[in-house]
């Protein structure tokens, strides 16, 4: 009783008022289609402060390249000439309610380092609280990346997400 399910064709719109669907590709979550730089297809953006946004080739996504109050800072390290050895990139974030989800101690919470990583084909994502020693894998955070120069916009993305200093 006034429900419809709605299957096939149907399900697809072109996102426009009362279409009853979102466009099927390209949608943001404000309802405006496509992102200068963006791929079209995928149609996901981060949210978080205005800024420099970063694609992510293949993917379809994008992220402020810089986010909120947390310092980025880049450390190629043991990158050859090409930059294809093993790169990280670093900045200070306050996640918001209910922290951040590790691999090794479950939920860390406050004042953390977000630190992304490329070597070998992947990409991993690390926390610790800041100035610690110990370093934690993201729950969730390592997936394959051929290419290092996706580094920055995994890390824009990541930064755009886990940073949230203000809930």
């Amino acid at each position: 009783m006034g429900e419809q399910a709605v299957t096939g064709a149907e399900a697809v719109g072109d996102g426009s008022p009362g279409s009853g669907a979102p466009a099927a590709a390209g949608m943001n979550a404000d309802g405006s289609t496509g992102t200068p730089g963006a791929l079209p297809g995928a149609g996901m953006s981060a949210d978080g402060p205005a800024g420099a946004t970063a694609a992510v080739p293949g993917a379809g996504m994008q992220a402020d390249a810089e986010s909120g109050t947390g310092t980025q800072a880049a450390d190629t390290t043991g990158g050859a000439a090409g930059g294809t050895g093993p790169q990280s990139r670093t900045a200070d974030i306050v996640p918001g309610p209910g922290g951040v989800m590790t691999d090794e101690v479950g939920v860390v919470t406050g004042d953390l380092t977000l630190r992304t990583e490329w070597a070998d084909g992947r990409v991993t994502l690390r926390v610790q609280y800041k100035d610690a020693d110990e370093w934690y894998v993201v729950t969730g955070g390592t997936a394959a990346l051929a290419d290092p120069a996706g580094l920055d916009a995994v890390h824009g993305i990541a930064l755009g997400l886990l940073n949230r200093p203000e809930g």
